[in-house]
């Protein structure tokens, strides 16, 4: 009887002790999981780069060469001047509007 009673107690303690001991061993350090976060940004805004680059490529695609030609012209001509307000020039801009 005392041998049963020793042997149920044992193997409740285990029952108990084991997944205390497997959530120990279980946790991760506090660095990891913003690494884990770093890394996920940083894919999701390389595929998102990618798509727009794709979807870019396909509507150019879909155009016929002189709207190509034109687009391109453009794009070249905003990326010099940059993303601030657009300036008239010379002439146009002296006589061209009302002031």
């Amino acid at each position: 009887m005392r041998a049963r009673l020793s042997r149920l107690l044992l193997v409740l303690g285990l029952l108990v002790a084991a997944p205390l001991a497997a959530l120990a061993q279980d946790g991760i350090s506090q660095k990891k999981p913003e690494k884990i976060l770093a890394k996920k940004a940083k894919e999701d805004k390389k595929a998102k780069a990618r798509k727009e680059k794709d979807d870019w490529k396909r509507h150019l695609s879909i155009q016929d060469k002189q709207t190509r030609k034109r687009l391109k012209k453009n794009t070249k001509r905003a990326d010099r001047s940059g993303s601030g307000p657009h300036r008239d020039g010379g002439l146009r801009g002296l006589f061209g509007r009302k002031r």
